[in-house]
C-alpha cells in the first residue's frame, strides 16, 4: 500500500467509524458504512483497506458469484451428523467421517498416504476459525477421508451450530475459555474413548489451547498430537493488520461504540453489508490469501462462509480476541508431537505469533509457508495436508510411510499433484 493510499485509508476509517457511532441523522447510511467496517473485522482486519477497482460491471460480478456458488464443489463433503450440548445448553453440531468401510479400497489409500501398515484407531478433531465453519477444512477432510477417523464441528453461533445460549438469553460475552468448554462437550459426545489428535486453525487453535488450560488431564491422558495452524497464544491487540499505525489507532478508538451500535441495529447493517458485496469480496481476498492467482471458486467459497456469519455474531466474538492469552497453557503440549504452521504473509495472525508458540515448544515442527495468507488451509492445502499426515505419523496414529501428495491445488493456473 502506498503512503498516499495509507493516508486515504486512515481518513476513511476515522470518518466511517465516527459516522457509525452517531446517534442521530443518516442512520441507514452510517450503519451501511459501519457494516463494511465490521465486515473487515470479520476477516480479521481492523477496518478499512484500499481495494483495487474492478473493471467489469456490478451485474456481471453478481452473475459470476452466482455461477461460482452453483458449481463450486468446496464445502460439499458431509459425514455422519451428531449433536453435543455446551454447558449453557447451546446445541453444537458435528460430523464424523469414519474409517473406510470398504476393506478393498481402504488399505490402498492408507498405503498411498502413510505406508503399508494400518493406522492406529485415533480420531482427529478439527476446530475451525472465526467467521468460518467446519467446511473450511474441505481439502484436508477430502485427503484424510476414510484413512483415519475425523470429527469436524461448528463453533457456537457458526455454521450449523445453534446461537450461543449464554449470549442470546443472558447477554454474556463470548470467551475463548467458553469455546474450550464447547470443544470438550464435542469430544465427550463424538470421541468418548481412544487417542485424539487436536487440529485448530486461527480461533480453532485458540479453542484447543483453552481446552488444554481447562482440562489438562484430557491432554495428558488421551491427546497424542496437536496441530496449531495460523493461530496465536495471545497479544492479538497489538496486530496492525497491515494498516498504518494511525489507521489502527483510529479504529481502536471508536470500535467499542461501533460494535454496540451494530448489535442494536444488526438487521439494518446486514442490508448495508449486502449492498457492498464487491468491496467485501475484495477485503476478504486481501486478508485471506497471499497468492495472486487464487482459484476464483476457492475465493468465493471463503467469501460465502464469512458472509454467512451474522453481523451480531461478528461483533459478539471480536472482543474475546483482545482478552485471549493462553501462553501458559502451551506447556500442556510440551511432551506431545506438535505441528505449528503459518502463512508467511498472514496479516490476521502474523507468522511471528506462530514463531512465539514454537519458541515455547522447542520440539514442535514449525512450518512457515511462503506466499500464504491467513487461510493457508485453502490456499496451500497440499502443504497443510502433507504436514498433518507427518504429524499423525509422529503421534503414532499411523505408521511411517509415504508422503501425502498435492490434494487440490487452489491456483487458477496450478495442476493437481
Amino acid at each position: 500500500m502506498s503512503e498516499s493510499s495509507a493516508e486515504a485509508v486512515t481518513t476513511a476509517v476515522t470518518a466511517a467509524a465516527d459516522s457509525a457511532a452517531a446517534a442521530s441523522g443518516g442512520w441507514r447510511r452510517a450503519t451501511g458504512v459501519a457494516g463494511v467496517a465490521i465486515g473487515v473485522l470479520a476477516t480479521g482486519a481492523a477496518a478499512g483497506v484500499a481495494i483495487e477497482r474492478m473493471t467489469v460491471g456490478r451485474g456481471m460480478r453478481k452473475k459470476a458469484r452466482l455461477a461460482l456458488d452453483s458449481t463450486g464443489p468446496y464445502g460439499s463433503l458431509r459425514g455422519t451428523p451428531g449433536k453435543a450440548y455446551a454447558e449453557d445448553g447451546t446445541e453444537l453440531y458435528y460430523e464424523v467421517d469414519d474409517l473406510d468401510p470398504d476393506p478393498a479400497a481402504a488399505p490402498a489409500r492408507r498405503r498411498r498416504l502413510f505406508g503399508r501398515k494400518s493406522p492406529a484407531p485415533a480420531t482427529v478433531v478439527f476446530s475451525h476459525g472465526y467467521c468460518l465453519s467446519q467446511d473450511s477444512w474441505h481439502f484436508q477432510r477430502a485427503a484424510l477421508r476414510g484413512v483415519v477417523r475425523t470429527v469436524h464441528w461448528d463453533q457456537r453461533s457458526h455454521g450449523r451450530s445453534g446461537r450461543g445460549a449464554a449470549q442470546t438469553e443472558r447477554g454474556e460475552p463470548v470467551t475463548i475459555d467458553q469455546l474450550g468448554q464447547d470443544l470438550k462437550a464435542v469430544i465427550d459426545a463424538a470421541v468418548p474413548e481412544g487417542p485424539i489428535v487436536l487440529v485448530g486453525h486461527s480461533m480453532g487453535g485458540m479453542t484447543v489451547m483453552a481446552l488444554a488450560d481447562r482440562y489438562p488431564e484430557l491432554i495428558r491422558e488421551r491427546v497424542v498430537g496437536v496441530a496449531l495452524v495460523g493461530t496465536s497464544s495471545g497479544r492479538l491487540g497489538e496486530v496492525n493488520f497491515g494498516l498504518p499505525v494511525a489507521g489502527v489507532n483510529a479504529v481502536r478508538r471508536v470500535l467499542p461504540g461501533v460494535l454496540k451500535a451494530l448489535v442494536q441495529r444488526a438487521e439494518l447493517v446486514e442490508k448495508g453489508r449486502r449492498a457492498t458485496a464487491d468491496l467485501f469480496a475484495g477485503v476478504i481476498k486481501r486478508y485471506s490469501f497471499a497468492t495472486r492467482d487464487i482459484d476464483p471458486a476457492v475465493a468465493r467459497f471463503a467469501e460465502r462462509m464469512i458472509e454467512s456469519t451474522p453481523i451480531d455474531v461478528v461483533a459478539e466474538y471480536y472482543p474475546a480476541f483482545s482478552d485471549h492469552d493462553k501462553t501458559e497453557a502451551l506447556a500442556h503440549f510440551a511432551e506431545l508431537p506438535v505441528l505449528v504452521l503459518t502463512g508467511v504473509r498472514d496479516l490476521v495472525t502474523p507468522s511471528e505469533h506462530s514463531e512465539a508458540i514454537a519458541d515455547l515448544l522447542p520440539d514442535a515442527e514449525l512450518v512457515q509457508v511462503p506466499d500464504a495468507g491467513h487461510l493457508v488451509i485453502l490456499e496451500h492445502p497440499e502443504v497443510v495436508t502433507d504436514r498433518l499426515a507427518d504429524l499423525l505419523v509422529r503421534a503414532g496414529a499411523v505408521p511411517a510411510g509415504a508422503t501425502v501428495g498435492a490434494y487440490g491445488s487452489t491456483s487458477s493456473t496450478g495442476q493437481p499433484g
